[in-house]
């Protein structure tokens, strides 16, 4: 049995959560679901960043408390993740002191490279972080289109240029896997072009007292990323005292370890983290695959709180429910690449793919199967014997390269052959012998459909036991039952 640890960025809870990370949770899940399925040995994190600038000066425009803020917002994100039916272990809060002395410990753990300095340069507060001239667009960042501010203070740093080799050589041995392949690229070059130190803490002034302290001065305060970026160990325990989980799921040598995040964040996740985890000393024994998935935009523009246009998913999944909403992000948007969201775009798949295709296949066969009274899986022939084995190891192959927007096109490609079939063979037209071969083919198809979509749709399955009359959850289309079929609602009634 492997184990397999699989975690979310942590989003800034500066507004409430928009689209853009509601698939980046989705997709996620789906991988962890898969692994579960698999038989893995799995464990999901997600959380929120609450240690930001960006997020007090949110509170204060707000008028609210900054801890009371971070608390209210940070509510709103656990309840998409169960919106959005996330099977997430654990929700980690970088407000919480098991952060905080993890936090603290990986410091401590890092000191060797660790040293002050003065320092002048551009700050973007939308990214927390410094960026060069040469990294500018126009004088602009890059990500938010924003001017950064000049700021000039004595902080201190992380020794990130003495870990370039370590990086190169990581990346040559396969310890640091980025898919899609074409990012890995993008982040060698960064690493050939020349790494400089970075920043890892702010004055208490400019944090204006919010965040972590760094041991042992306590008038400067962790910055952002070398503090959030340790998430991923303290929810295992990691400086609690009960490390058990952190050396079972992280520093085991069969752990493996999957972070899934925006293209915004790859540098920090690629270059920095792998780093402060080597200087560390706990950098994993089997290595990190980091999976890069693209933004989603609104007529090509990339979703942004700062910016404004961001879409609520759940006003999207209280109109159409999860599945619908999980189905669109994992089917338009193409797993490692843009997509684009309208809600005539998301109409037209949602009729198309859910409500002619899997919900019109499930209702016509239970339909002719109520009449009947029974669908008897035993008088089935091997007619959809291929395409679906066939299809299994297509969606897998899928899912194990992050492609899961073909997975789940695979998976169509049955319920499709499932309409044609019912077109093809007029099972209304038939009797005796023959309308029962049909209606066993077709319920066969839908067991496997019904288990296949598990994965990326986990409710709709549910519905379908109703109607098939299944009780038992481990049903197999191998084995010789009867099945009581009645027509029940629509699984996704036409918009």
């Amino acid at each position: 049995m492997s184990k397999s640890y699989i975690t979310t960025a942590i989003p800034y809870v500066n507004a409430k959560p928009h689209i853009g990370f509601a698939l980046e949770l989705v997709q996620a899940d789906v991988i962890a679901r898969a692994h579960k399925e698999a038989g893995d040995d799995v464990r999901f994190l997600t959380g929120t960043d609450e240690n930001s600038i960006k997020n007090v000066q949110a509170a204060e425009k707000a008028g609210v408390p900054i801890q009371q803020f971070v608390d209210e917002n940070a509510n709103v994100f656990f309840k998409l993740t169960q919106s959005l039916n996330i099977g997430a272990d654990y929700f980690i809060r970088t407000t919480e002191e098991r952060h905080k002395k993890g936090a603290q410990k990986f410091w401590e753990a890092c000191k060797k490279d660790i040293f002050q300095k003065e320092y002048e340069g551009l700050y973007c507060t939308g990214c927390e972080t410094f960026y060069l001239e040469k990294e500018l667009e126009n004088g602009l960042c890059p990500e938010h289109k924003t001017q950064p501010e000049p700021v000039h203070e004595k902080n201190y740093f992380f020794k990130l240029s003495d870990y370039s080799k370590f990086l190169l050589d990581a990346f040559e041995n396969n310890k640091i896997r980025i898919h899609p392949k074409s990012r890995q690229n993008e982040v060698l070059n960064f690493i050939k072009e020349g790494l400089e130190d970075f920043s890892i803490s702010r004055s208490n002034e400019r944090a204006k007292n919010w965040g972590i302290p760094v041991p042992g001065d306590d008038s400067q305060m962790m910055y952002v990323w070398f503090d959030a970026l340790t998430n991923y160990i303290n929810a295992l325990g990691y400086g609690s005292g009960d490390e058990a989980l952190f050396e079972k799921y992280w520093n085991a040598p069969d752990a493996e370890v999957l972070h899934v995040i925006g293209k915004g964040i790859m540098r920090f996740h690629a270059i920095y983290w792998p780093a402060m985890l080597e200087s560390a000393g706990i950098f994993p024994k089997n290595g990190i695959d980091i999976m890069v998935h693209g933004y989603v935009t609104v007529n090509g523009q990339k979703i942004s709180k700062s910016i404004g246009n961001t879409v609520d998913p759940f006003e999207l999944v209280e109109k159409y429910g999860a599945d619908a909403v999980r189905y669109f992000l994992l089917r338009e948007i193409p797993a490692t690449e843009d997509g684009d969201f309208s809600e005539e775009k998301f109409i037209q798949r949602y009729n198309s793919d859910l409500a002619n295709g899997l919900g019109n296949l499930v209702s016509r066969v239970a339909t002719l199967a109520e009449k009947s009274g029974i669908a008897n899986l035993g008088r089935s022939d091997e007619t959809f014997t291929k395409p679906m084995e066939d299809a299994e190891r297509r969606i897998n192959v899928g899912l194990v390269d992050y492609q899961l927007h073909m997975a789940l096109s695979v998976l169509w490609e049955l319920v499709m052959l499932g309409n044609q079939y019912i077109d093809e063979q007029k099972p209304w037209s038939k009797s005796g012998d023959d309308t029962e071969s049909i209606l066993a083919n077709l319920s066969r198809l839908i067991l496997r459909i019904r288990r296949l979509s598990r994965r990326f749709l986990p409710d709709i399955y549910k519905e379908i036991d109703k109607q098939f009359g299944i009780a038992d959850d481990t049903l197999t289309i191998d084995r010789n039952v009867k099945l009581r079929v009645h027509k029940g609602k629509p699984l996704f009634p036409r918009i």
